[in-house]
């Protein structure tokens, strides 16, 4: 799973593995350390009606409806989003159609990548 956060938007993407075991557990989780603290990046299945977001113990959290959730996983929609009090992204990490050093072998292909063989 991977963050963005750019002014008052978040933004999450997951490779395959990631949308599994988020479908199965109801929980994702990442973190980095920086020294003596931890900052941790999480998305949670929940009861809310929008995609939420809060932060507290250096964790970020990301809530998801579970109807969203369970649709997500199990359909090719590419993502959800939520315009509150901040701009929340959520979506699929699809390969990029550019060589990049990091492993791509996880993501979703590029629909574009199908485009452009025709």
């Amino acid at each position: 799973m991977k963050i963005r956060i750019k002014g008052n938007s978040l933004r999450y993407r997951l490779t395959k593995t990631d949308v599994e075991n988020f479908d199965r557990d109801g929980y994702l989780e990442e973190s980095i350390n920086f020294g003596s603290q931890v900052f941790k990046y999480a998305l949670q299945r929940s009861a809310t009606e929008f995609l939420t977001a809060g932060f507290s113990d250096n964790t970020i959290i990301m809530y998801m409806p579970a109807a969203m959730a369970v649709e997500w996983a199990s359909t090719d929609r590419v993502g959800y989003e939520s315009n509150n009090q901040m701009y929340l992204l959520i979506e699929k990490d699809f390969k990029c159609l550019d060589n990049v050093a990091e492993d791509q072998s996880d993501n979703y292909p590029n629909p574009l990548s199908l485009k452009l063989q025709h």
